[in-house]
């Protein structure tokens, strides 16, 4: 029982915020503070599902001690055999219940409900390491198309061979980051390249990075300090791309609050045909940069406490293995294979994310001691 009221106790004592929080998200100033009502709301709807949870968590107690009563004090068989059901379903239903609640009360990454940035870039191994950043490329594609997210590419550098030197793109959708974080870090592959005539078997890699997208008040630039530059965007697509300056350039000189040292940031953004288009494109990309290398000392806080190597910030980590001679796919953090690999490139990655996320919460239960 002290297991009960460990977790009731906790939630008991959320009921007051609960309350706080929910008359202050009508208040008008708040409202009119578009940060903190956006903090606010969101903290509503973490508290809301905790005090879902609580209702429940009292109802089955409720109906356990009212079940064990009647067994103990009923002769009639009718009223016996609907308790006995009631007491087989709510004891079945509690341990359910209470590792629902448990990760729950974990607080979550506050990163997880954001969009993403997607980078993909050719590591070692030539074109062959190109055309595997590509693969990569089209599997997280048909995974956000899955998922019903937006996936939009900010800037590609394609390789000689086909598939991508470096591809940047933005998703967008819901818990789009908290998916995606898993994905970070350096991808294997071995198999016997297109561009090989000896049919042996080549190892290269590809790296990806999943950052979270910075919102416009996570990240405070001083927009009169940017130098914008126009161009013509270079390439095929008719009349009109080389006539018209759509293309965007933007410097802008950052001040590190890690380092204390101030260093140039460029961007190009060349996307669409319309320029104001690619001016905000190249701006939600500017933030992103900052809040990332601002982020970064966050990221190394936990990925040092961390002992797991689920989700850390360390982008140099080998995280997974591609084999395609065996059809076979490794995550060495988790130690998972499984032999769809054709059916993988195809999109089909949830559930290794699955995988990874209870290898993550369980981690992080561990963690709150919870």
């Amino acid at each position: 029982m002290t297991d009960n009221n460990n977790i009731l106790e906790k939630l008991d004592g959320l009921v007051a915020r609960f309350e706080e929080v929910s008359t202050l998200i009508t208040d008008p100033a708040v409202i009119a503070d578009q940060k903190r009502y956006v903090k606010l709301t969101k903290e509503y709807k973490e508290l809301d599902d905790l005090m879902k949870a609580r209702k429940e968590y009292i109802q089955t107690l409720a109906n356990i001690d009212e079940a064990k009563d009647i067994l103990s004090n009923e002769s009639d068989t009718e009223m016996r055999e609907m308790a006995k059901e009631e007491l087989d379903k709510s004891q079945e239903r509690l341990p359910e219940l209470e590792e629902e609640i448990k990760l729950l009360l974990v607080p979550a990454d506050p990163q997880d409900s954001k969009n993403a940035i997607l980078e993909i870039r050719g590591g070692t191994g030539g074109d062959e390491a190109a055309i595997f950043a590509g693969d990569l490329f089209r599997m997280y594609a048909k995974f956000c198309e899955t998922k019903g997210w937006k996936l939009e590419v900010s800037s590609a550098n394609e390789g000689a061979a086909g598939g991508y030197k470096e591809i940047i793109c933005s998703v967008t959708g819901d818990n789009v980051y908290g998916t995606m974080k898993y994905e970070s870090g350096v991808h294997r592959v071995q198999r016997v390249p297109a561009t090989e005539t000896q049919g042996r078997v080549h190892t290269s890699a590809a790296s990806v990075a999943v950052l979270p997208e910075a919102e416009e008040f996570d990240v405070v630039i001083n927009e009169g300090e940017i130098k914008w530059d126009t161009f013509r965007s270079g390439g095929a697509g008719g009349q009109n791309v080389n006539k018209v300056e759509s293309g965007v350039r933007l410097r802008y000189i950052w001040k590190n609050p890690n380092t204390g040292v101030a260093e140039e940031i460029l961007i190009e953004c060349t996307e669409t045909r319309d320029q104001p288009k690619n001016k905000e494109r190249a701006l939600a990309r500017l933030r992103t940069f900052i809040y990332d290398k601002e982020h970064q000392k966050y990221v190394d806080d936990i990925a040092s406490k961390r002992k797991t190597m689920v989700s850390t910030g360390d982008r140099s980590a080998k995280i997974r293995t591609y084999n395609y001679p065996q059809g076979r796919i490794t995550d060495h953090r988790i130690n998972y294979t499984i032999y769809n690999l054709a059916a993988f490139m195809d999109g089909d990655i949830q559930e290794c994310i699955d995988k990874l996320t209870v290898a993550e919460n369980t981690e992080r239960l561990k963690e709150s001691e919870l």
